[in-house]
């Protein structure tokens, strides 16, 4: 019979209780002067009292030294998480509170979370500056001048961080964090079947969301062309391809080296993954669809049959998925974010196509990767932080925290004292200097047909102020709802959050653009 243990030192009798076998039986402890005791069960005070007269040193302490060591462990995870601003429940049942304890998660102040933030932040800026640079150039090459419904793929298949990269490596940060990687067998399991599932959904969504650049093209134009329809569907598929595969070796490396050197993957990971995201993405559709463009004049036939290859690939990649438990789960139900996520982003590309075909708004390129970058990073760190402290905490579908309104007011989301309030804090101060940093870089290069006047960086600094704003809060308040509906956020809130982003950076921006050119704010190498 297991046996609690109350260490104690204190005047007078030491009043006890011990739990055994769902009965709650007192202990008396039999010293009334100051001494180090410990309690001993005893069945019922009549059975106690008998001992006790029958017993010539009844004077004497009884002392047993009996201590639960998984007790004890559960009260360090406890402090643990109180520490880090969760709540537990009292339970009689220590042993069911252990079992849900998975680990104790990694103590951080606002100058940690900062530190580690920072620079992954500003090499994902400087990913975003490049990838910027290169549509800066791009957009004047012959693809993208006679099929213009490639820029409608930019937002989605750069997107594709968000909803395939950056879900990766919030779902291997969070197994990483909670044990599920720690031996050679596991690790290698979680990785190959993250990186087939990843293959599954790339091929897939870089098929629907060339249906959805054939499609919005189509609508106001009013005519569709086959050959620029397969050749979207192509140079699409191949893009989503070969940069997730890319993309997904870099993240695996980057977060069993940041476990290995004590860092917690969730702050490091997914800016890497947009650090050389977008600039891969940009330039391989780029260079695949000038290619393929090029090719169609001579053999047409050649994008159909990268298209069909890509596709017979798939099946391959469905038999090694399946084999993963955790990986099978996201084959059968993770495609609805995902699909939304594309549909989403390829609105914030038709306006993107509209816009940048203006002459007097081509200069609006080189920002768009950059403010939907900045915006995506820092949303996708917090999510992804949020998501591993609510995996420590419990099991989908229990909150942590039992009186947590359903809509989340603003003022707690940023202001709260918990660990996710002050997280959102330091994410939120990084917008500006950020942006800062990018802008003077984007500048110093001579990158865009855009001069940097006061005007044109009040303007931008608040659309990404507020772009930001939305997307902390937004995240806050969508990982902890689909939490509480027993849905793993890993698997579902960073493809919304970062969709959202590409749509409210590329609205905004226009926004911006707009409203510069209708006050005079504009500049005579417009186009240029």
């Amino acid at each position: 019979m297991s046996t609690n243990v109350a260490e104690t030192k204190k005047e007078g009798p030491v009043p006890g209780y011990h739990h055994a076998s769902g009965a709650v039986h007192p202990v008396i402890p039999t010293e009334t002067r100051p001494v180090d005791c410990e309690l001993k069960e005893v069945t019922s005070l009549t059975k106690r009292t008998e001992q006790q007269e029958g017993d010539s040193d009844a004077d004497r302490a009884e002392v047993v030294v009996i201590k639960s060591r998984a007790n004890a462990k559960g009260v360090l995870e406890e402090d643990a998480l109180l520490e880090n601003g969760s709540q537990s429940n009292d339970s009689d049942d220590t042993s069911t509170d252990q079992s849900q304890v998975l680990a104790p998660p990694l103590k951080e102040t606002s100058f940690s979370i900062g530190l580690q933030v920072l620079v992954p932040f500003l090499l994902a800026g400087f990913g975003t500056v490049g990838a910027g640079i290169v549509l800066d150039i791009v957009q004047h090459w012959t693809v993208f001048q006679e099929v213009t419904e490639v820029f409608i793929l930019v937002p989605a298949l750069l997107g594709l961080k968000g909803n395939l990269e950056m879900t990766l490596a919030s779902r291997l940060s969070t197994a990483a964090n909670i044990g599920h990687m720690d031996t050679a067998k596991e690790m290698w399991g979680m990785i190959v079947g993250n990186l087939a599932l990843i293959q599954v959904q790339a091929t897939v969504v870089g098929f629907l969301a060339s249906i959805a650049a054939v499609i919005f093209g189509w609508i106001p134009e009013g005519h569709f062309k086959m050959g620029h329809a397969v050749l979207l569907c192509a140079s699409s598929v191949a893009t989503a391809f070969i940069a997730s595969l890319l993309l997904g070796l870099i993240m695996i490396g980057v977060i069993v080296g940041a476990r290995k050197i004590g860092i917690n993957p969730d702050n490091v990971a997914t800016p890497i993954a947009a650090s050389l995201g977008d600039l891969i993405t940009l330039a391989l559709l780029s260079g695949i669809s000038e290619g393929l463009y090029k090719q169609m004049q001579a053999n047409d036939y050649v994008n159909t049959l990268v298209c069909a290859v890509f596709v017979a690939l798939t099946p391959i990649w469905i038999v090694i998925a399946r084999r993963t438990p955790s990986t099978r789960e996201v084959l059968y139900s993770g495609w609805e974010p995902v699909i939304i996520a594309m549909a989403i982003s390829s609105v914030g590309g038709l306006i993107l196509d509209k816009t940048v075909s203006d002459p007097n708004f081509a200069g609006m390129a080189v920002f768009t990767p950059v403010i939907n970058g900045v915006g995506g990073n820092l949303v996708a760190v917090q999510a992804s932080r949020i998501s591993t402290y609510l995996h420590m905490s419990g099991l989908p579908g229990v909150e942590p925290q039992a009186n947590r309104p359903k809509c989340l007011n603003p003022c707690s989301a940023f202001f709260g004292s918990g660990l996710n309030s002050r997280s959102a804090r330091v994410l939120f101060l990084l917008v500006v200097p950020g942006h800062l940093v990018f802008l003077y870089t984007i500048s110093s290069m001579q990158g865009g047909h855009t001069t940097l006047t006061s005007v044109f960086m009040a303007f931008y600094l608040t659309v990404a102020l507020l772009q930001v704003l939305i997307l902390l809060y937004m995240a806050d308040w969508m990982v902890h709802w689909m939490w509480g509906r027993g849905m793993d956020p890993d698997n579902f809130s960073i493809p919304y959050l970062t969709s959202l982003g590409d749509l409210l950076g590329t609205g905004f921006l226009a926004l911006s653009f707009h409203i510069l050119w209708l006050i005079g704010d504009r500049d005579s190498d417009v186009g240029d």
